[in-house]
């Protein structure tokens, strides 16, 4: 949350029109929106007001006008509405960059992708783009939750196979990883929140979960669905149909969710369900209204575990 908004007012003069092109480019890049037709917001940071005084004397110099101001509110808005604008301003560059991650995972190649040249110059591509978006995402618009989603189920597509090294655990295996603390990456969305799901149904009631940057598991938590664990994507498998399998259950209902939670994590057409995109939605929503990692998910235990008891034996 902001506390102070810094302003550009400005007035072009009708010529050189390259200029205005050359201002409202320069406002784009720096990730300045529009409060009305001639004034541009910012959180008020150093870096952003600086931006807007060399914004402004190039505008002057050129024959315009500009007026620089730091404001701690603007009186008939929110701050609610304020950053409603730029997430509004964030939501479709997240899509259009979305929709070229999801064009790259349809088309990989399971085993050879990760090694493919067109693939890696893609991706790398993909890279510098997201990075220069998510500079100017200052409010964390709610579609860059589906893009770091996309960006997630890549790098498991393209990292390495572990399968070699992985011992397969039994039930009792699992069994024996009860009363220990769970770790996963933040902002769960369907695969990680349909784990810790299973996790509390069928391996310990009482666990607990916290969610932290990889570079900050707590040594002595069990770590899922992230880069590197025993217990995360396996070849074509989500982290999901990972745990379902190395649990041993025979469970049709289990069987079907673990279909749903594939097409709705990976969307790769495997598992042609249409309850996934609709359950993709309502995980969107819940990460868009709440800010607190466990809300989300105690919000998602609930929804899996009533799509688990509402499901049909015989299905």
């Amino acid at each position: 949350m902001y506390t102070k908004l810094v302003l550009l007012i400005v007035s072009l003069p009708p010529n050189p029109s390259s200029l205005r092109v050359r201002v409202w480019r320069r406002l784009r890049a720096i990730g300045a929106v529009a409060l009305k037709r001639t004034v541009y917001l910012l959180p008020d940071t150093p870096d952003h007001y600086e931006h807007f005084q060399w914004l402004a004397q190039e505008i002057q110099r050129a024959g315009g006008e500009a007026t620089l101001l730091r404001v701690e509110q603007i009186e008939n808005m929110s701050s609610g509405e304020v950053i409603r604008l730029f997430h509004e301003a964030r939501n479709p560059e997240y899509r259009h960059l979305g929709g070229r991650y999801r064009k790259l995972l349809q088309t990989l190649d399971r085993k050879s992708a990760a090694i493919s040249p067109r693939v890696q110059v893609e991706l790398t591509q993909l890279q510098r783009d997201y990075e220069k978006l998510h500079e100017l995402d200052f409010f964390e618009a709610p579609e860059g939750a589906e893009v770091e989603r996309l960006r997630e189920a890549i790098d498991m597509r393209t990292r390495p196979s572990e399968e070699p090294k992985r011992r397969e655990k039994t039930a009792g295996d699992l069994r024996d990883l009860r009363g220990r603390q769970w770790v996963t990456r933040r902002r769960p969305h369907v695969d990680r929140i349909a784990s810790a799901w299973f996790i509390k149904r069928f391996i310990d009631p009482d666990a607990t979960f916290v969610f932290a940057d990889p570079r900050e598991f707590p040594k002595e938590a069990i770590p899922f669905d992230t880069p590197g664990a025993e217990l995360s994507h396996v070849g074509d498998d989500c982290t999901f149909e990972t745990l379902v399998k190395r649990a041993g259950l025979r469970d049709r209902r289990l069987t079907r969710l673990a279909e749903i939670v594939h097409e709705a994590d990976l969307r790769d057409g495997k598992f042609p369900r249409d309850e996934a995109r609709g359950i993709d939605l309502v995980i969107r929503g819940l990460l868009a209204a709440h800010s607190d990692d466990h809300e989300v998910l105690t919000h998602g235990l609930a929804l899996f575990e009533g799509l688990y008891v509402g499901a049909s034996r015989k299905e």
